[in-house]
């Protein structure tokens, strides 16, 4: 067989293949994998760890009739490349090219959207209860990372599955790794399971043994049960109902086939144990998973970045920040959900690591824990992505804003963050965390003020949160901080017309006032600061001072701090004008920041334009 131009191969012919054949496509499949992923960046190690599982999944399954679902859905690269979009790979993540994760848009391959950890279990037994309740046949199979078991959401799922006692399979995909290394008891549990294949050993010879001896057999058995309980892991999978196959090793596809086959018999619940390599077949993955994990454009030859990163991020501002305030306050902790380098925590946990806590892929926990450290008297700081945060809205408003706790959110990646799409865009960080009381928003406008607004929220005694975008931190040092971070700042002077702009928006606020001016429109520029409260006697000002406000923010308008400003304003009966800029109500697609501000009317030139048309219409 030629396996060049594998877009030839798809899906329906892997039942068909060999097993030498499978292995031959594993390796063209790698190659593939590190050519478009080094070209336009993603999750690369993950899906080189998962190359023979999604082969295996495959061979066993229809993945057209019967439903794969994708927990989180970024190892789901391979399963892409089988189901007719081989070619399309080279758009993974660009606008308008292939989503990172699974899109039923996509494929009818596809079963479910992700790009959150833990759905895919319970999603997957509702799949599976819609067909008996139908009177379908097919099959359902939830693939699950061993760092997203982990999750609450996933054993809520497998509780509920061993419950109701219908067919659905689980695949546990495991490789010891979710981004940073797993932490905790599940991950020792799991640990344990792949040391006990001795067990399943010896239970196959004593059967032999005793084939002729059936009143003996019977005895033994009770044995079995307890020697079961006391050495064999699995066992906690089978006491929540699920029948417990493994471990398998995930590289080899015969047996990978064979647990799978046996899986698609059973008449209940069943949990698949896969050991996986997260890299495997690319020496830098394996030795580095974490940095591989989810990667931007890179020399696949030198498995370095191919933008050399001269600057440092706003994660890496944050991070030695946080290691300042508590080298100055032994009372500052700081607590991620499985993010412990992407946040800049690193830095921090190689001093004090008895001060980082790493929750895993469990943010409400991670919430609620930051509530108890608050009350038992420490200062709390979450690092945590502004996408993730949306999972633990409860605990922020019932637990930690309810009893006005001083824990601080740091939400790194606020805004849009680009190429990961909808799921991990950050655009609704200031709409739901403004409707709680007691709850401060901040925004800074770069890193020199991030790490002045990390010290004032470490003051504060009460709920805070500091939202900051993904990428290099900017560094606007000619437009000097004021003292103090409680009250917005003028950081250009003008007439007539005003941008008020919250945090990274600033920046932009600054180049559509330079195009402005061209035309000869005065502008100023305010630089917010602090989203929540809004300082009315500060906002009732420029109402008198200008006939127009723009308000700009990196986040969804509706119910943004425009909508709010242009509310208080509707209020106070102003005689300006409020015109509010910000994303639209709807998901915003994947694709490079600077395309799709440009698509969506926020690029400064697109600003620009629309606030001269905008006067225009007012004159």
């Amino acid at each position: 067989m030629n396996y060049k131009n594998k877009e030839n191969i798809l899906s329906k012919d892997i039942p068909a293949m060999s097993t030498r054949d499978l292995e031959l496509l594993a390796v063209e499949i790698r190659e593939k994998l590190l050519e478009d992923v080094s070209a336009n960046g993603g999750h690369l190690a993950s899906n080189l760890g998962a190359v023979e599982l999604t082969l295996a999944l495959h061979r066993v399954f229809d993945v057209y009739k019967d439903r794969v679902l994708w927990d989180v859905g970024h190892q789901a690269y391979v399963h892409k490349l089988l189901t007719g979009r081989w070619d399309a790979m080279g758009t993974l993540r660009q606008a308008d090219g292939l989503s990172g994760f699974p899109k039923r848009s996509e494929s009818e391959s596809d079963a479910f959207d992700s790009g959150h950890s833990g759905s895919a279990i319970s999603a997957a037994l509702g799949y599976a209860k819609a067909r008996d309740l139908r009177g379908e046949t097919y099959h359902c199979v939830a693939v699950v990372g061993d760092g997203s078991l982990g999750s609450g959401v996933s054993f809520e799922g497998l509780n509920s599955a061993g419950a109701e006692h219908t067919r659905l399979i689980v695949v546990l995909n495991d490789n010891e790794m979710s981004i940073s290394r797993n932490v905790g008891g599940l991950s020792r549990y799991l640990q344990k399971a792949r040391t006990s294949t001795g067990y399943l050993a010896f239970k196959g010879r004593v059967k032999q043994a005793t084939s002729g001896m059936p009143r003996l057999q019977k005895r033994l058995a009770a044995v079995r049960d307890k020697v079961k309980h006391a050495i064999v892991p699995g066992v906690l999978f089978e006491e929540m109902g699920l029948k417990y196959y493994g471990p398998v090793d995930g590289h080899d596809l015969d047996a990978l086939t064979e647990a799978l086959r046996a899986a698609k018999l059973a008449s209940g619940p069943v949990l698949v144990h896969v050991l996986t390599k997260k890299g495997k077949g690319f020496v830098p993955a394996e030795k580095n998973p974490s940095k591989f994990h989810g990667i931007g454009p890179f020399d696949p030859s030198t498995a370095t970045s191919a933008e050399v990163q001269t600057e440092d991020t706003y994660s890496d501002v944050f991070g030695l920040a946080l290691l300042d305030e508590a080298g100055e306050d032994d009372r500052v902790v700081a607590i991620t959900a499985a993010m412990t380098d992407a946040t800049g925590l690193s830095r921090m946990k190689a001093v004090h690591p008895e001060r980082v806590f790493d929750a895993g892929i469990a943010e409400q926990h991670a919430v609620s824990f930051a509530a108890g450290l608050a009350l038992g008297g420490l200062k709390p700081v979450v690092a945590i992505y502004s996408t993730f945060l949306q999972r633990a809205y409860d605990q922020v408003i019932t637990e930690v804003c309810l009893q006005n706790l001083p824990v601080v959110f740091a939400l790194d990646r606020s805004g849009v963050t680009g190429p990961d799409g909808e799921t991990h865009q950050g655009i609704y960080d200031i709409e739901y965390l403004s409707s709680m009381p007691n709850m401060t928003i901040l925004a800074p406008k770069d890193g020199p003020e991030l790490i002045a607004m990390l010290h004032y929220a470490l003051t504060l005694n009460s709920p805070c949160a500091i939202r900051y975008p993904k990428g290099k931190s900017a560094n606007l040092s000619e437009h000097a901080i004021a003292a103090g971070c409680g009250r917005p700042q003028l950081v250009r002077e003008g007439r007539y017309l005003c941008i008020l702009a919250a945090g990274s928006c600033v920046e932009d606020a600054l180049q559509v006032s330079d195009l402005l001016e061209k035309k000869g429109i005065a502008c100023a520029v305010y630089n917010l600061r602090v989203l929540k409260p809004l300082n009315e006697a500060f906002l009732e000002g420029i109402f008198r001072e200008y006939r127009h406000v723009i308000t700009l923010e990196d986040g969804i308008a509706a119910g943004g701090i425009g909508t709010r400003i242009a509310a208080l304003a509707a209020e106070k009966q102003a005689s300006c004008r409020v015109k509010v800029m910000g994303w639209p109500d709807k998901f915003i697609e994947h694709g490079k920041v600077s395309q799709l501000k440009e698509r969506y009317g926020l690029s400064p030139d697109k600003l620009a334009e629309t606030a001269v048309n905008w006067l225009e219409e007012q004159n």
